[in-house]
C-alpha cells in the first residue's frame, strides 16, 4: 500500500509493537521513515543539513558530470524514544535537543 500510495518522500508508523516499527523502518523504501514521530521532521535544516534549498523524492538525480557524492543518497530514520512520541515544536521552544548518529 506504502510502494502504490506513499510520498517516497516521508512516511511515518505510530505503533507500539516493537516488531512492526522495526519491519516498517527497514522495508518502507521512502527518504524518510519515522516511528512515532511527526512528519514535521522532514526538513533538512532538523536534520543538520543547514537551509534546505530543494526537496527530491528521485531515487538518482544527478545530471550532468557528477563525482562520487553527486551519485549518493541519504535515507533518513527517526525513532522517537518519547512515551508520547517527539513533536517539532519541543524542538524549536528549546525544550529537548537533537542528536545525531550515523546508523551503519
Amino acid at each position: 500500500h506504502i510502494a502504490a500510495h506513499g510520498s517516497s518522500h516521508t512516511e511515518i508508523v505510530l505503533t507500539e509493537d516493537a516488531a512492526v516499527a522495526q519491519a516498517f523502518l527497514t522495508q518502507v523504501d521512502s527518504a524518510c521513515v519515522f516511528h512515532n514521530a511527526s512528519s514535521r521532521f522532514a526538513d533538512g535544516f532538523r536534520f543538520g543539513l543547514g537551509c534546505e534549498v530543494g526537496i527530491s523524492t528521485s531515487r538518482i538525480h544527478a545530471r550532468g558530470p557528477v563525482g562520487l557524492e553527486g551519485l549518493l543518497t541519504t535515507r533518513w530514520r527517526l525513532q522517537s524514544t518519547a512515551a508520547d512520541g517527539h513533536c517539532a515544536s519541543d524542538f524549536s521552544n528549546g525544550r529537548r535537543a537533537y542528536v545525531h548518529e550515523t546508523l551503519q
